[in-house]
This record gives structure tokens, C-alpha cells and sequence, in this order.
């Protein structure tokens, strides 16, 4: 795992006013996954080309495990961070085989290692080896994706980077491969930036948020913490920090039972149980869905403790208020 950090990075087009990055200064923890969210234009795409030196910085430092980016040749750097794309970027005139193996082949892996991680990665994105030998233009946009994240993990890097990936897909596949990127995420623990600005996205993905504005870092926080404690107003109206369901969504059932400790008493059948490590969110549909007073929280097999509306309206910070809508004045 690695870390990248940058002080003070800076980058200024001749042709514009202000720059297009201003000055920021971050740290990524290895094996952190960061998500950039603003929208369009506030800079993230910029600063993110400017951590593998498609950009280079009109002034401030990169660090890449403490080391000054600009120290070692571009392709070198580039060759040690993963970089997938909203378009995926797969060369059309390859096969899928080929398209994932750029990179290990460019870095002189022998044949055998190749065709080893070909497998491997085809495996791991979901593919089926047989899709190997079709070129892009015989896949989905969601496969096309799938080899696009495959080729980016080709050379197994320590760092990836992510610009909009799934941005032109249908919701559906999306949520879908959002939750396979998790997957991924929790077997390999790369350092991953992500960039977006879709706010549901970035809560869903994050260990971190760094929000931008104006090619400025105005926030950094953990997603709960972004929707509770909004650094300005900006922040608020961006990320929708007065959604209940969204404050629901990052918080567990398990924290609305406080101390609870199991039963010895197996649940009933009469009711869809709750698990602890089921989101708030979920707990409301399915109490809402079942007509019930009440749900029957299990873990390991035994009730702990039963989830009910008022919990829910209990957990919720004080910034989470539901608007109610005036009623209609009296008729004259």
C-alpha cells in the first residue's frame, strides 16, 4: 500500500483567470479510499491528472510515499498507479486479453505471469475467461467498464485512480459495480481517488470526502460527518446535509440499540429479521413495508433487541430535521 500526499499543488492555465487548482493540501492514508466530490469545473479532474503528471503542477509538491513525484520519470510513476476512466480508454482495435495486459507487457512480464493475471483479473471483476479473445465493441458498457477496471489493476499497483468511472452508465449496473469495486477494495486495499459528483456515490464509496469548490479543498471529513457537520453552506446544499434518508443510509441498525444483548430466545418467523450491519435506510423501508410496529433485530441466530420508528427519529442528529409543509391557510 502507498500513500500520496500534496502541499500547496497548484495548477494555473495560461488561458484562464483563476487557477484551475489552487493551492491545496491533502494527505491519503494507504489503503484509504478518498472520493473527490464537486461540481463540474470546481477542479477535480485536474488535480487528479495532476497525480500521475498528465498535468504537471504549476507550483506545490506531490509526494508518493514521502517521495517528490517529479524526482522520477513520468512513465515511471505512471506505470505504479492504476488509472481508470469514464469512457474506459480501451483501445478498440484489441481484444480484451490484450487491452488488460498492456501494462504488465510494457513493464516486460513474461508470458506465463501474463496470462496468469489475465485470468485472475477476468475472475475478479466478474468476466468470464471466455471473453478474452472479443474485442470491446462485443461487450456491454458495464463489461467494457469491468476490463477498464481490470487493466487499471493489471500491474497490480498500489495506488488507483478513478475519474467518473461508472458516470455514463444505467443505474442498475452502477449500484452493481459500485458494490463490486467494495469488493475488490476490501480484498486488495488499494490507496484509491475517486472523483464524481454524484453526492449518493460518494457516501456509498468513501472512507473520506474531499469536497471541492473553485479548485479548493473546502472539506475533508468522513462521509457522516460531511452530512452532520457541514463546513459551510456550500457543503450543506451539496451534499444534501438536511436528507434524513441520507444520514439513515451511513448508519447502522446496530447503533440504534444502544447496549442490547442477545436473547436466548430464537426470533420468530412471523416477522423479516434486521441484522446489526444493516443500514438505517433499509431498517425504514422494511418497518414501513411490513406494517409492523416493530422488527426483530438478529445476530448469530438470536434476537438482540427489536428496532421500532421512534429509534430511528432518536438516532438522528439534530441537523436532520424533516421539513413538514405548511398546511393550506383556511378557506375565507
Amino acid at each position: 500500500m502507498s500513500s500520496i500526499s500534496a502541499e500547496g499543488l497548484t495548477k494555473q492555465f495560461s488561458n484562464e483567470a483563476r487557477p484551475a487548482v489552487d493551492g491545496v493540501s491533502f494527505a491519503v492514508e494507504p489503503g484509504e479510499f478518498v472520493v473527490l466530490l464537486g461540481p463540474s469545473g470546481c477542479g477535480k479532474t485536474t488535480l487528479l491528472k495532476m497525480l500521475n503528471r498528465l498535468y504537471e503542477p504549476t507550483a506545490g509538491r506531490l509526494l508518493v510515499d514521502g517521495v517528490e513525484a517529479r524526482s522520477m520519470p513520468a512513465t515511471q510513476l505512471r506505470r505504479r498507479i492504476g488509472y481508470a476512466i469514464q469512457q474506459t480508454g480501451l483501445f478498440p482495435h484489441l481484444r480484451v486479453e490484450q487491452n488488460i495486459a498492456v501494462v504488465p507487457r510494457l513493464l516486460s512480464w513474461e508470458r506465463p505471469r501474463i496470462e496468469a493475471r489475465i485470468d485472475e483479473l477476468l475472475d475478479l471483476v466478474g468476466l468470464p475467461r471466455e471473453f478474452r479473445r472479443r474485442y470491446p465493441r462485443q461487450l456491454s458498457g458495464g463489461q467494457q467498464q469491468r476490463v477498464g477496471l481490470a487493466r487499471a489493476l493489471a500491474a497490480d499497483p498500489a495506488i488507483m485512480l478513478m475519474d467518473e468511472p461508472f458516470g455514463a452508465l444505467d443505474a442498475i449496473t452502477r449500484a452493481r459495480l459500485q458494490d463490486e469495486l467494495l469488493s475488490i477494495q476490501r480484498k486488495l486495499h488499494k490507496t484509491i481517488i475517486f472523483v464524481t459528483h454524484d453526492i449518493e456515490e460518494a457516501l456509498g464509496l468513501a472512507d473520506r470526502i474531499m469536497v471541492m469548490n473553485e479548485g479548493r479543498i473546502v472539506q475533508v471529513d468522513t462521509p457522516l460527518a460531511i452530512l452532520t457537520r457541514p463546513g459551510d453552506r456550500f457543503v450543506e446544499q451539496l451534499t444534501g446535509a438536511d436528507d434524513v434518508l441520507r444520514h439513515l443510509s451511513l448508519m447502522p441498525v446496530a447503533a440504534a440499540l444502544g447496549s442490547a444483548r442477545p436473547s436466548a430466545i430464537a426470533p420468530s418467523v412471523a416477522q423479516p429479521p434486521l441484522r446489526p450491519q444493516d443500514d438505517l435506510r433499509f431498517a425504514l423501508t422494511q418497518i414501513l413495508g411490513s406494517g409492523a410496529a416493530s422488527l426483530p433485530v438478529v445476530d448469530d441466530g438470536y434476537e438482540i433487541g427489536r428496532l421500532t420508528l421512534a429509534d430511528l427519529c432518536a438516532i438522528l442528529p439534530p441537523t436532520a430535521v424533516v421539513r413538514e409543509t405548511p398546511a393550506p391557510a383556511p378557506a375565507a
